[in-house]
């Protein structure tokens, strides 16, 4: 192999490594993140938006301020989705006497019939509902699935997260934020 060739293939491969520890570190920042609690934003949760949970209960974003909420958007044939579930649903029955919440929004049209033996398989007790596309704008829409809004007391979103969401990363967000409303 000539000199020149191998510069560039050394190049190349330089190239390509940066590509994906950059790539790499874009999808893991926002578990570190969370889980040092550093970062993050601070924008209003649409407190209008109301939805129906596929039990038939009411559910307005507004109404549940004073509680840290994790608002998921979701769906069944989604790998990431349902890797995360189980996560939820462990910091969802730690920490709900505390005033922590889920609220699970799926984004497919599938009959209830359908997604309730589903989130019964896995094991979820947190209220779910159907997101629709002015719930999904509301949120600043949903450019990829899973994606999570971590939402404080007083009604801001403090994290989002697009991609799967770690429960060691979300246990510790949430408990920043519980002591910090405390």
């Amino acid at each position: 192999m000539s000199e020149e060739r191998a510069r560039w293939k050394t190049l190349l491969e330089a190239v390509v490594w940066i590509a994906v520890l950059g790539y790499a570190g874009h999808q893991f920042w926002p578990q570190v993140a969370a889980a040092l609690g550093v970062g993050g934003e601070s924008r209003p949760a649409p407190s209008e938006v109301t939805v129906r949970t596929l039990e038939g209960e009411r559910v307005r974003i507004g109404d549940l301020r004073g509680q840290v909420v994790l608002v998921n958007f979701w769906a069944t044939w989604c790998p990431p989705c349902r890797l995360e579930m189980p996560g939820f649903q462990d910091v969802y029955e730690e920490y709900r006497d505390r005033g922590f919440t889920v609220l699970g929004l799926t984004t497919e049209s599938a009959p209830r019939e359908e997604i309730r033996p589903f989130l019964a398989e896995h094991g979820v007790t947190y209220p779910v509902a159907r997101a629709t596309r002015e719930v999904e704008r509301a949120f600043g829409g949903v450019t990829a699935l899973p994606t999570s809004h971590l939402i404080d007391r007083q009604g801001r979103i403090r994290r989002t997260v697009r991609g799967f969401f770690a429960e060691v990363a979300l246990r510790r967000a949430v408990e920043r934020l519980l002591d910090e409303d405390a």
